[in-house]
């Protein structure tokens, strides 16, 4: 009986097959089934450390924002500006007077028609200006006091990546002012370049229409391209010392992952800027500080860093 019992025991055909072991022993081997059962686990956690990473690269090193963290930068950036006001409005006076001294000097050399692409094209390269700022905002976060050096040696704390990225600011702010200048001939190629007639040429004809409506576009487009790669990046590269290229990525990805948030950011930045500009440069003195602080206040929301040491002092100051 257990003779027969034994062999209707191994005849019997079982789910869990036998394999020997190098030792001798017997080990089960999955079946089919669950094979197919742990390979399909394996996707759904694969899919979820995809979905968890995001889309792009460096999306582990962007946060969300919303609406209201715009204003929240807006009036760190005021707080940082009233803790240093001899500093702030010394370096905002500076780039306020060295416009003043290119539109004289543009006027004076007959240029007329570049003093408005000019001032449009400040807007472009207006971050590269406010590196100082960033140093200073930098400082004060740490709780350390602020000097002349970090206003006018910050950009040495990332020497190749800061220049690099002004170089491809003033770039843009080029490409611009020829594009501006090459539309303008074309619509008007015989009219004299004066300020009262191209407010004329501009505002009361079609072709100063076309002229609005297609330089307009160009503009925007090279705006929208200035701010991916600058709303964040520069003071990136001030912090952490982070290379250009993961810098640039960085600040790109975050605009389109938090776009509506940093679509008004934009706006801010644009009607501030241009508030100082129609005074004569003189609100520059004020509105270019209260931006550099609040767009490093922006950077420190929106990016963040995975190694806890990361912000601290590199190299340069």
């Amino acid at each position: 009986m257990r003779w027969r019992g034994y062999q209707s025991f191994l005849g019997t055909k079982s789910r869990c097959r036998v394999a020997p072991l190098r030792g001798g022993g017997l080990a089960s081997r999955p079946n089919r089934q669950q094979t197919k059962s742990l390979l399909n686990v394996e996707k759904v956690e694969s899919e979820k450390s995809t979905a968890r990473a995001g889309v792009f690269p460096f999306q582990h090193r962007i946060n969300d924002i919303s609406l209201a963290d715009p204003w929240a930068w807006l009036a760190a950036g005021w707080r940082d500006f009233l803790r240093t006001p001899l500093l702030s409005i010394f370096f905002g006076a500076i780039f306020a007077g060295l416009g003043l001294v290119v539109t004289v000097g543009l006027y004076l050399i007959d240029l007329t028609y570049l003093i408005w692409p000019m001032m449009a094209g400040f807007i472009l390269v207006a971050p590269i200006f406010c590196t100082g700022f960033y140093g200073i905002s930098r400082r004060l976060s740490k709780g350390e006091r602020p000097g002349w050096r970090d206003l006018f040696l910050t950009w040495r704390r990332n020497t190749r990546a800061v220049l690099g990225a002004g170089l491809a600011l003033v770039f843009f702010m080029l490409i611009w002012i020829r594009t501006a200048a090459l539309i303008y001939a074309i619509n008007f190629p015989h009219t004299s370049l004066t300020i009262r007639d191209i407010a004329m040429d501009t505002l009361f004809t079609i072709e100063g229409l076309v002229f609005l409506t297609v330089g307009s576009t160009i503009g925007a487009v090279l705006a929208i391209i200035a701010f991916l790669v600058s709303a964040v990046s520069l003071q990136n590269m001030v912090d952490v010392t982070e290379d250009f290229v993961p810098a640039i990525l960085i600040s790109i990805f975050a605009v389109i992952r938090n776009f509506k948030a940093m679509l008004l950011w934009a706006i801010l930045i644009v009607l501030f800027t241009t508030a100082g500009l129609v005074t004569a440069y003189i609100g520059l003195a004020v509105t270019l500080p209260l931006i550099g602080y609040a767009s490093w206040h922006a950077y420190k929301t929106v990016v963040r860093h995975d190694d806890p040491s990361e912000g601290v002092d590199g190299e340069g100051i």
